[in-house]
């Protein structure tokens, strides 16, 4: 199966979510490169950066299950390499 190198840029607004976003996260997890997370507390806010390496359905599946969560905005960048599974 074909993948794809993309980064989900992820805003939490509702620190009730993050529970559910950490589920989320924790079942991509074999797809996932690494995971920046960073509190913004002026702000009240968490911004997270994940990078990953998956196949497209899994990352936009992944990404739109994030930005259904209530309180949280995400976008995500898709890199224009493909890769061959095994490469």
């Amino acid at each position: 199966m074909d993948t794809r190198v993309a980064v989900i840029s992820i805003i939490v607004e509702n620190p009730e979510a993050i529970e559910t976003l950490n589920h989320l996260l924790h079942e991509a997890g074999q797809y996932i490169i690494g995971r920046m997370g960073i509190p913004y507390r002026e702000k009240g806010i968490n911004i997270i950066s994940i990078a990953i390496d998956a196949p497209q359905d899994v990352i936009s599946t992944l990404s739109g299950k994030i930005g259904r969560l209530r309180g949280i905005s995400t976008k995500t960048a898709y890199s224009n390499i493909i890769t061959k599974a095994g490469e």
